[in-house]
């Protein structure tokens, strides 16, 4: 499968839109490019947004009256 694309006057170009679809490539993706030894190798990568890095965490325990018995006795979460 060959795309073609054509860089502008503004040094930009669009990504083919089978190529787009395959890779769920959108709007605020990255595109990494990548040197290698016989040209370049690109790769997309998604934005990590807020509510991904939310997802990471776990949620602190929010038991105000826990979290006063624990802080009385010194403990720590």
């Amino acid at each position: 499968m060959i795309s073609q694309t054509k860089i502008s006057n503004g040094f930009q170009t669009v990504v083919p839109a089978r190529i787009r679809k395959r890779f769920h490539v959108g709007p605020g993706d990255i595109m990494e490019w990548i040197l290698t030894e016989d040209g370049v190798e690109l790769k997309f990568r998604k934005k990590v947004t807020m509510d991904d890095i939310l997802g990471m965490v776990e949620e602190p325990e929010t038991d105000a009256v826990e979290l006063k018995k624990k802080a009385q006795r010194g403990v720590k979460n």
